[in-house]
């Protein structure tokens, strides 16, 4: 699992989300897509600028957990159509 950890850098440097978008150029609903980790993908350039921004580096924004459930390997499932799922009930 990709934890963000983009609510606590900016209640560390007291900015807003907005500030961020503004000083990034990245869209706010994406900005808050990060802080809610609700997020489905991260753009390279978007943690380019955002670490830019607030000065840190990119252990310091994103960290990656093991997940509890393998999502890889034997517990992968490959759907006719291409789409990847774990088996039910893991």
């Amino acid at each position: 699992m990709v934890r963000i950890h983009l609510s606590k850098l900016l209640g560390e440097k007291r900015m807003s989300q907005k500030q961020l978008a503004d000083l990034t150029g990245i869209r706010p609903n994406t900005i808050n897509e990060w802080y809610h980790e609700i997020t489905s993908s991260l753009r390279v350039e978007h943690i380019d600028r955002i670490c830019e921004v607030l000065g840190c580096t990119i252990d310091e924004l994103i960290e990656v957990v093991p997940n509890k459930i393998p999502k890889t390997g034997k517990h992968l499932i490959i759907e006719e159509h291409g789409n990847r799922k774990t088996k039910k009930g893991q």
